[in-house]
């Protein structure tokens, strides 16, 4: 064999292995494509030819505990998107200008909202090849609608689909306890993604939409269409998932209370709450000033939502949960308690009250400056004597024990209504001083403390609470809005709410019969006598007035008035009020005067109206208010 024939054969041999070498990588390549990878490529394909667009889910209705009155029900309203990949090359500037227009948005608004991607400069830009639906505007009428379907050669691309919004059927005062919904924002996505949340989700931002959020937003819908490879729709019959609307709730209010607790509160700053004591179930809560949720369906939402927060006057505050005053004489009741407990002093021994009470290097002044005299412990309760409770708080039980029974009766710690935020108050003790201010405590600090005063920190549900507890001889029920859980299509009830002791106390059943006849008498012979004089109810509670010292008004005080009624009727058939005005207000010693319309309307089935033209004394204020004559403090 000739060397140039080795030559040869070696070259042909270089050249077969390089073509075994080729094609067994394709064949290497072939096998991780179609065995190690294939799945995922399968996954890939499908995913191509099939796209998908969610169909929002109608969000459950809400009702008050008839269960026949809708406060929130979904309203028809329609959702307007555009795919930009179907506007023809060098139309999408004329697009979208014609749809801004027939929207009445901005093109730089509508152009905001399409998805961006760079070129080749490093600039931001609209990508106008991107193949899905992107939303443009919602809450969009019918007659918009119309319109882009009558010119709908002019905006190719465009497409709307029907997406209902919350309409508040009830507004007022319930606002703070059914709250509204809006768009989801990063912060909240990135908490609520793993929860099966979307970004363009509408989510609960207040009240009961917020708290059970998870129940009322149903499962949602799905449009499958197939595509090509550009996603250019191939098939005209989409495979359709319906949503299903989110659960029902029924609520524990009762909306002819809730408009007569509003009613009786006016338009004056503070808080009023209805309260089952034997259940926990709150029959009305009200907070004013308060505001409109359907304007969060508006355009200007954000404009809107910015106003509500610079308002001075909160109208986003839910007093009664989130609102936090000194307790004053209400926290008597909670004196009252101790004092027979602990059997420190006989219920019949009298103090003497001068109108004063001189300890370290002050005078402690009672309400009645010129003195009540000697009183036994119902009739200092009754007469809501400052000095009484003075001198017993510092000599007879001391900061600790006050403190302790005020923990008893669940001051200082969550109320755990079932709304998303509240306050859980303050219970100031000599260690909490020297943490919180790194001074001692000091005699005057108790002296204060015994009469609600001083670095109290209590919201009206607290206060609402305390009275419960007496009306129930030691128990707390876990206050609640929630009474039923019902199925959106059938109206079967998937799930009661059950009641839930909060809290209970030890303390002997003889204790808490003497303090609930202590708070009897407090309506009868009392400071309450004359603006909670009733016919038709029977009631114990007790009145405060808190003072504030950082208003430059010459009455500053806070007007309370707690109480429970029918007195003599059994706890299931009873109900607490309580009713809070700030001082903000034009001082008019409203809270037991309106706690009263609220007990006469309630037991005599009356309007508001009606329970004011049946109640004698109330009118009387009245007159004196309208007539710009009342003065004056009383407790």
């Amino acid at each position: 064999m000739t060397e140039s024939t080795i030559d040869k054969n070696g070259k042909v041999l270089i050249l077969l292995l390089i073509i075994f070498l080729v094609f067994f990588g394709y064949a290497v390549c072939l096998f991780r494509l179609q065995v190690v990878n294939g799945e995922m490529y399968r996954k890939e394909a499908d995913a191509v030819k099939s796209q998908t667009q969610t169909i929002p889910a109608p969000r459950g209705e809400i009702f008050d505990r008839t269960a026949s009155l809708p406060m929130v029900i979904n309203a028809d309203s329609f959702a307007v998107d555009l795919t930009p990949s179907e506007i023809p090359d060098g139309y999408y500037d004329t697009v979208t200008a014609r749809l801004s227009s027939i929207l009445e948005i901005s093109k730089r608004e509508l152009d905001f909202r399409m998805p961006k991607g760079e070129n080749k400069k490093g600039e931001k830009v609209i990508l106008k090849s991107w193949t899905k639906p992107v939303e443009i505007k919602v809450n969009v009428p019918f007659e918009k609608i119309s319109t882009i379907a009558e010119n709908i050669t002019d905006v190719p691309g465009v497409s709307w689909r029907s997406k209902p919004i919350r309409n508040y059927v009830v507004t007022g005062s319930i606002s703070h306890v059914v709250g509204y919904v809006g768009n989801i924002t990063n912060d909240e996505y990135n908490v609520l993604y793993n929860e099966g949340y979307k970004l363009n989700d509408i989510v609960g931002k207040m009240g009961i939409e917020k708290q059970y959020d998870k129940l009322l937003k149903g499962q949602k819908g799905m449009i499958s269409r197939t595509v090509d490879a550009r996603g250019k729709v191939i098939s005209d019959k989409p495979i359709v998932t319906d949503p299903k609307m989110g659960n029902s709730l029924v609520l524990t209010i009762d909306s002819r209370i809730q408009q007569l607790a509003e009613k009786a509160l006016g338009k004056r700053v503070g808080a009023a709450v209805v309260l089952s004591p034997s259940n926990g179930e709150i029959l009305a809560m009200v907070s004013y000033p308060y505001y409109d949720q359907n304007i969060f369906n508006s355009d200007y939402a954000s404009d809107e939502y910015a106003k509500l927060i610079n308002d001075e006057m909160k109208p986003m505050l839910n007093r009664v949960v989130n609102g936090t005053y000194p307790p004053a004489s209400t926290f008597k009741t909670i004196m009252t308690t101790a004092l027979l407990s602990e059997k420190v002093i006989s219920p019949y021994e009298k103090i003497e009250c001068t109108g004063k009470l001189h300890y370290g290097n002050r005078d402690f002044r009672c309400h009645q400056r010129w003195g009540h005299g000697y009183l036994d412990l119902k009739n200092a309760l009754a007469q809501s004597c400052d000095v009484y409770y003075y001198v017993t708080g510092v000599e007879k039980l001391g900061a600790d024990k006050i403190a302790s029974y005020a923990t008893e009766f669940g001051f200082g710690q969550s109320l755990e209504v079932d709304l998303p935020s509240q306050a859980v108050g303050l219970v100031p003790t000599p260690q909490w001083k020297d943490k919180r201010y790194h001074e001692p405590w000091l005699g005057g600090d108790t002296v204060n403390m015994s009469i609600g005063q001083g670095y109290w920190s209590v919201t009206p549900m607290h206060v609402a609470n305390m009275i419960a507890m007496v009306a129930n001889a030691g128990v707390i029920y876990k206050p609640h809005l929630l009474k039923e859980i019902r199925d959106s299509a059938s109206g079967e009830v998937i799930e009661r709410i059950d009641r839930e002791v909060l809290r209970s106390s030890s303390i002997d059943n003889s204790v808490w019969r003497e303090v609930q006849n202590d708070l009897r008498y407090m309506i009868t012979n009392g400071t309450a006598t004359y603006p909670m004089e009733n016919k038709v109810v029977k009631m114990a509670g007790k009145t405060g007035t808190a003072e504030v010292n950082n208003l430059k008004k010459e009455q500053p005080w806070h007007s309370w008035m707690v109480a429970y009624g029918p007195f003599d009727a059994p706890v299931e058939q009873q109900v607490v009020v309580c009713v809070l005005v700030e001082a903000i207000n034009e001082w008019e010693w409203w809270a037991p005067y309106a706690t009263n319309i609220i007990f006469q309307g309630i037991f005599a089935n009356q309007s508001y109206e009606d329970a004011v033209n049946s109640l004698p004394n109330v009118r009387a204020h009245l007159r004196e208010i309208e007539n710009k004559n009342y003065k004056g403090r009383q407790e």
